[in-house]
């Protein structure tokens, strides 16, 4: 993969994933650092796309996938890095605008949406804290710079992509196919709020 451009040139990883999701003009998408990595995958390394993303996360106190690998390796690389998610191009800035639209669509059997849990200050579920990313640029920031993270619970590695599959499941919605246009435009809608803050990740989570 040492060819693999993340944004900062082929091989560059030092600080990349600070500025992920952004535009690739290469496939004319904004992609974030999975979607880019699966890319690489298949068209430097010739991985069938399909057999990559079957199960790109792994199982309780099993070893971790190839892509929670080296999505930790890369984040790292980033630590105490700023985050610095473009909007200069359109398709960046229509990203943004589909996440937050995401974020406060509400659905599903309990009428939920992701500001239900992320839209209010001092919210917890069971004894999780709950970080309003809508309006508490504080939250906003922990909640993306501390993602990949360990899991203590689960003994697994837990990148973002995970992350929102899991709040999905917890709205009672769909899990959303994994590196789909959704759950891209939903990372950068947080990353564009957390601009400004330093990569705190890999990090540790109960």
């Amino acid at each position: 993969l040492e060819q693999c451009d993340i944004g900062l040139g082929a091989g560059v990883v030092k600080g990349a994933y600070a500025q992920l999701p952004r535009f690739f003009a290469d496939t004319n998408q904004v992609m974030d650092f999975e979607a880019r990595l699966v890319h690489c995958m298949v068209t430097l390394q010739g991985f069938d796309r399909a057999a990559v993303t079957k199960s790109p996360f792994s199982g309780a106190g099993q070893r971790q996938t190839d892509i929670e690998s080296i999505t930790t390796f890369v984040v790292e690389q980033s630590r105490g890095v700023p985050v610095k998610i473009s909007q200069s191009h359109p398709m960046e800035r229509a990203s943004f605008e589909r996440g937050r639209q995401l974020f406060y669509m509400r659905g599903g059997p309990y009428d939920f949406s992701c500001a239900t849990c992320h839209g209010v200050d001092g919210q917890r579920i069971r004894l999780q804290d709950l970080p309003n990313i809508s309006h508490n640029k504080q939250d906003a920031a922990r909640a993306f710079t501390t993602w990949p993270a360990y899991r203590v619970s689960q003994g697994a590695l837990r990148t973002m992509q995970w992350r929102l599959n899991d709040c999905f499941r917890q709205q009672r919605f769909p899990e959303p196919i994994f590196i789909s246009q959704g759950t891209i435009d939903l990372i950068t809608f947080l990353g564009v709020n957390a601009n400004g803050a330093k990569m705190d990740s890999p990090a540790i989570k109960r």
